[in-house]
């Protein structure tokens, strides 16, 4: 019987050092990451979405951790040093913050694998058993303790985490997996058309969601292979896997929801329509991502702000917010919202309306503003009598409008400037 007791998962999560791969542009944020990476982007009212699988690996008990960091970096790393510093080196607990420093050639990452072997020298002199690499921008809640019990009861030199997704919803957008009725990975095709299920499972396909677990001297192996190999890419899906899958023992981990046994709660927010949709999930009454969840906090850098403020009481003049969520330092001074979701030190003035919509920190909404499904850039002023979501031709003239009709305002486009070197 495997043995999955608690101090048989301590025991390997102590072993294990977690890489976090968090260098990625996120280009397909549009705006949103014109001057930050894509795992610095705001989410959920207070977090960024690298605090989750940070979070993650705390709350698995990983607490010896390294961020791989390159594209426009600051602020994550600002992010990082202000909201996750509480960790005691004195007991070998450690977040390290591992930039592209040309330690081992003259370039800069050059893939996912290219970032990790960049950084072998310091991770042989962390000597773990097993090295965790997880994606830096998706949004989750996950316990890595059973996925490495999973890995050593498998005898797997790699074990690649997977969700599973009907095949109409995979098409052209995931990595998935081929595995056989033992969850041996047979295959994988980076973003097909034509997914192949799950064997017994029609309409099911299993897709890879950037989390792998390796014996440590396995990826070491992998990762020097995949250096000296001409015309490698140097990403782990398409080179490490791919040669892996016929040559060593590669499991599948489909990720489920500890409690119902369903599928886990997960998100790529990788684009404009698909970052709107997971914050305004949150606005529900009963959001599959439970962020009140004490027993599984998501831990991040927290302002000291006093608590959100609505004022004046009068007909057409009523701060009030319905079905939405206010962080601190906000006003809503006589204006109201409905279904949206407002990061902190937001001012809405009086006669301004805000439905469905996502506004970052540090905003100014005037007086008689009408936005609807926006999403607001961090220091945005909007100025008095602006009208956001109602012509989506007009719109189109000055902002970027999603596929799904989600309008992204950053300063830039209002002729504000927050970020200039002259």
């Amino acid at each position: 019987m495997p043995d999955r007791s608690s101090r048989f998962v301590s025991r390997l999560t102590r072993d294990t050092l977690g890489l976090v791969l968090a260098g990625g542009s996120g280009t397909r944020l549009r705006q949103l990451t014109q001057w930050r990476s894509k795992p610095a982007v705001p989410f959920g009212g207070k977090f960024r979405i690298i605090d989750f699988p940070l979070s993650n690996c705390l709350n698995s008990g990983i607490r010896r951790i390294g961020i791989l960091t390159q594209y426009k970096a600051h602020s994550l790393i600002r992010h990082v040093q202000q909201g996750w510093n509480f960790l005691r080196a004195e007991l070998g607990e450690f977040i390290e913050l591992l930039p592209a420093q040309q330690r081992l050639n003259t370039g800069w990452y050059a893939g996912t694998a290219d970032a990790v072997y960049q950084n072998l020298d310091i991770i042989r002199t962390h000597n773990p058993e097993f090295v965790l690499i997880l994606a830096g921008d998706h949004v989750y809640k996950m316990d890595y303790g059973p996925m490495l019990a999973y890995h050593v009861e498998h005898h797997a030199d790699l074990t690649v985490g997977c969700i599973e997704v009907p095949v109409d919803e995979a098409r052209g957008a995931f990595g998935v997996m081929q595995v056989d009725p033992d969850m041996r990975v047979r295959g994988f095709q980076e973003k097909p058309q034509e997914p192949e299920s799950i064997p017994g499972r029609e309409g099911v396909t299993l897709a890879s969601m950037g989390i792998y677990v390796f014996s440590t001297q396995f990826l070491f192996e992998q990762l020097i292979r995949d250096h000296d190999a001409p015309g490698s890419s140097h990403d782990f899906a398409k080179d490490i896997i791919v040669h892996a899958i016929d040559r060593y023992r590669v499991m599948a981990y489909p990720f489920r929801d500890p409690i119902t046994g369903g599928q886990g709660y997960w998100r790529d927010v990788g684009t404009v329509d698909a970052y709107w949709d997971a914050n305004m999930e949150l606005v529900g009454i009963t959001p599959e991502l439970n962020m009140y969840d004490q027993s599984w906090p998501i831990w991040t850098y927290q302002a000291q702000l006093p608590p959100a403020k609505f004022v004046f009481n009068e007909e057409g003049r009523r701060g009030m917010a319905t079905d939405s969520l206010v962080s601190g330092g906000c006003i809503i001074s006589g204006a109201v919202l409905r279904h949206s979701l407002l990061f902190s030190n937001v001012f809405v003035d009086e006669g301004s309306q805000v439905t469905d919509s996502v506004i970052l920190p540090d905003v100014v909404i005037g007086r008689g503003c009408r936005l609807h499904k926006v999403v607001v850039d961090k220091g945005c002023k909007i100025p008095d009598g602006t009208v956001i979501g109602e012509d989506r031709a007009a719109d189109a003239e000055r902002y970027h409008v999603s596929e799904n009709g989600v309008v992204l305002v950053v300063p830039e486009m209002l002729g504000q400037e927050l970020h200039h070197a002259r």
